[in-house]
């Protein structure tokens, strides 16, 4: 029974993972590389509150206020304009 418990929870855990799309190609010519936030922060509730799937209340606010700053915090990352938005 402990075993089979552990073997469920390792498949929840790294399913987000494996399902994970690489680049997600968004407004404003700006490329979002989803699988690379999957393996670094190892938390999908970070971004995605309500579980996996869309992120609820998505916008250029909420990105600009989540997105950069996590990475204000983490002094990692992208956090000018012309970083996201690629001409």
């Amino acid at each position: 029974m402990k075993k089979t418990l552990v073997a469920m929870f390792a498949l929840v855990a790294f399913t987000g993972t494996a399902f994970a799309v690489d680049v997600i190609d968004m407004k404003k010519n700006v490329k979002f590389p989803h699988k690379k936030h999957v393996e670094m922060l190892k938390d999908c509730k970070k971004c995605h509150e309500k579980g996996p799937g869309k992120i609820a209340d998505f916008g250029k606010d909420w990105a600009h206020k989540t997105c950069k700053g996590c990475h204000t915090t983490l002094k990692k990352g992208p956090t000018s304009c012309k970083d996201c938005h690629k001409q």
